[in-house]
């Protein structure tokens, strides 16, 4: 998309802390400016043009007829622009995002659109669409800083005041909920959720154990980070940590992942047991690449068997957890949650139906903490043992339990 660089576009959002436009000299020798949202190389197409949104209509065909069944609209916000506006979240990209849907359903119903808009929640969820189709789903971009900030400091209490809140889309639409992705660790979509003292203190606290971060540029020039830069694994741990307690954080943040109403979504990195790759950020000079690592294939199925290391403890537990979700019904992306009062360290929620129920516990610090339930027999259903409820039971730290058990029903007395 060229501009006249003499054009105001002051208002425009900026998700990085570049200039929206840059030079470029075409094969003509003709120079140019030409919008750039992210930066220099990645070009932004203009979907005014008709000719541009029949090609990408054309595309979109194109992995429709390869069977694909999910399609990624990634920051689907930033595509209609308007000079003198934000030019994010225009109602014409929603018309385009509308549009796509439509042809979906057509051409090949069941599959699935998701919007990627690592923005505040309110905008974000824009995109199921106010009573018209737009996505089945949208990135649950608050939930890995909370579930992060909640580790950290060995206290729920953002994390669930924040699930309290949330409102669950009607019909056929859910949350794509995930912990870690190909970029980083988003921080917007928690400011106005945690207090901006604190992210930037948690920041600074991983910054000083090696994560990488990355700043966008604000409307009065001043610069904020915008996300964080490394692996899950290790953004969970400090440098010094034993791997057996690096596990257990890692394992008790998927099991938080696991356990709301959505479609949980697992990064290859993370399954991995991945760490930082300072080496690929050398070679590429991109703080992402930090957590893009490449592998070779007999480099990886050879540790992957091999007893006793990280990678594969990691696979192993994380591959259990999601058979272990994969099988049991109260996790349908309908059933409703409830968030139950514990204390600061747990995070604690129950999924219903009107003959069983899930107590999903996690002991989010490195504490000892007890929760105590109601009288009834209940299956742990990670771990397959019974447990009697009437007494607390104790959470050693970084545990979590996920208790089933048959609702007791006033018409049983």
């Amino acid at each position: 998309m060229e501009m006249d660089p003499n054009t105001d576009l002051s208002s425009v959002t900026r998700p990085r802390a570049t200039p929206v436009l840059t030079t470029f000299q075409f094969d003509s020798g003709k120079v140019g400016h030409i919008w750039t949202t992210f930066s220099e190389d990645q070009i932004d197409l203009n979907f005014a043009c008709p000719e541009v949104l029949y090609k990408m209509i054309d595309v979109l065909m194109f992995y429709l007829e390869e069977g694909a069944e999910y399609v990624r609209l990634d920051a689907v916000g930033f595509m209609w622009k308007v000079p003198g506006t934000s030019s994010i979240h225009l109602e014409e990209t929603h018309e385009i995002v509308k549009l796509f849907r439509d042809l979906v359903d057509i051409a090949a119903p069941g599959t699935i659109i998701i919007t990627e808009t690592n923005v505040p929640h309110v905008d974000n969820i824009s995109y199921f669409g106010n009573g018209e189709k737009e996505a089945h789903m949208v990135y649950q971009f608050p939930l890995p800083p909370l579930v992060l900030h909640a580790i950290h400091h060995g206290n729920a209490k953002f994390l669930r005041n924040w699930a309290k809140n949330l409102e669950l889309p009607e019909g056929k639409r859910t949350f794509f909920n995930f912990l870690a992705s190909h970029d980083g660790i988003g921080l917007n979509p928690v400011r106005g959720i945690i207090p901006e003292a604190e992210i930037l203190a948690l920041v600074n606290d991983l910054e000083e154990e090696g994560a990488l971060v990355s700043y966008k540029q604000n409307p009065d020039g001043s610069k904020s980070p915008y996300e964080i830069n490394v692996t899950y694994m290790d953004a969970l741990s400090k440098q010094a940590d034993t791997d057996d307690l690096r596990l257990a954080r890692f394992l008790v943040a998927h099991a938080v992942l696991m356990s709301i109403p959505g479609v949980p979504a697992v990064y290859v990195q993370s399954i991995l047991g991945s760490r930082n790759d300072y080496l690929g950020v050398e070679a590429t000079s991109h703080n992402r690449s930090i957590n893009r690592k490449k592998y070779d294939l007999a480099e990886i199925t050879a540790e992957l068997e091999q007893r006793g290391s990280l990678r594969k403890a990691t696979y192993d537990a994380l591959t259990k957890l999601i058979s272990t979700r994969k099988a049991e019904s109260l996790f349908h992306p309908e059933i409703p949650m409830e968030v139950l009062e514990s204390t600061a360290e747990l995070f604690v929620v129950k999924r219903s139906s009107d003959a069983e129920s899930i107590i999903l516990i996690h002991n989010l610090s490195e504490k000892e903490v007890s929760y105590s339930l109601d009288s009834g027999v209940y299956t742990n259903l990670y771990k397959g043992s019974t447990v009697t409820g009437s007494d607390s039971i104790k959470l050693s730290g970084y545990e979590f339990c996920w208790l089933k058990t048959k609702n007791y029903r006033e018409e049983q007395k």
